[in-house]
C-alpha cells in the first residue's frame, strides 16, 4: 500500500521487488488514498503536523537519502499535489498487466527528484507510455480499484505509506 506522493515510497525504490524475488514472494502494488485512511487511523496530513515533526521529517529523509544513496528533493516544487491521477494510472497498469512497479517508480522519481507535477495529465500520460500503455488507459474500473484499495488498507491495519502486508 502506497501513495505516489510519499517520499518514503520513493526511497523504497526497487528494494521491495528484490526482497520479494529473493524470497519467492508475489508483490502486489496497491495505490491508496491516504485521505481515506488517515481520518480512521489517527494520521495527520503533513501540513497539519507540528513544526517539530515536520522538521524531523526533513532530517529523517536526508538520512535515508544518504544511506540509500538516492537523490531526493526535500521540498519539490510540485508537492503536495493530488495523487489521484497517478494512482489511477497505476491501477490501469495493474489491470492491463503492465509493470506497476516501474510506473510507481516513474511517478515517485518525477515528484521527488525531477520536480515534475504528477497531477499534470501530460506527466501522467508520459508515465503510462513509458510502461508501454496508451496515455489515456485509465477507465472507471481503475477508480473502483483505487477506492477498494483504501478499504483493503484499512482492513489490513495500514495507517501510512508505504505499508507492507505479508500473507
Amino acid at each position: 500500500y502506497f501513495t505516489t506522493v510519499s517520499p518514503y515510497a520513493y526511497l523504497t525504490g526497487d528494494r521491495i521487488e528484490r526482497i520479494a524475488e529473493k524470497h519467492g514472494a508475489r508483490l502486489a502494488y496497491r495505490p491508496v488514498d491516504l485521505g481515506k485512511v488517515f481520518p480512521t487511523t489517527g494520521g495527520v496530513p503533513l501540513a497539519k503536523r507540528a513544526p517539530a515533526r515536520r522538521a524531523y521529517r526533513f532530517q529523517e529523509l536526508r538520512r535515508w537519502s544518504q544511506a540509500l544513496e538516492m537523490a531526493i528533493t526535500l521540498e519539490p516544487a510540485h508537492f503536495p499535489v493530488p495523487p489521484e491521477a497517478s494512482s489511477l494510472a497505476i491501477c490501469a497498469a495493474i489491470r492491463l498487466g503492465a509493470d506497476a512497479g516501474a510506473l510507481a517508480r516513474y511517478y515517485l522519481a518525477a515528484c521527488w527528484v525531477e520536480d515534475r507535477d504528477i497531477s499534470d495529465p501530460g506527466v501522467v500520460a508520459a508515465g503510462l507510455e513509458a510502461v508501454g500503455l496508451e496515455g489515456h488507459a485509465v477507465t472507471g474500473a481503475d477508480r473502483e480499484m483505487f477506492d477498494a484499495n483504501a478499504e483493503a488498507a484499512l482492513a489490513a491495519g495500514v495507517f501510512g505509506a508505504p505499508s507492507f502486508v505479508v500473507g
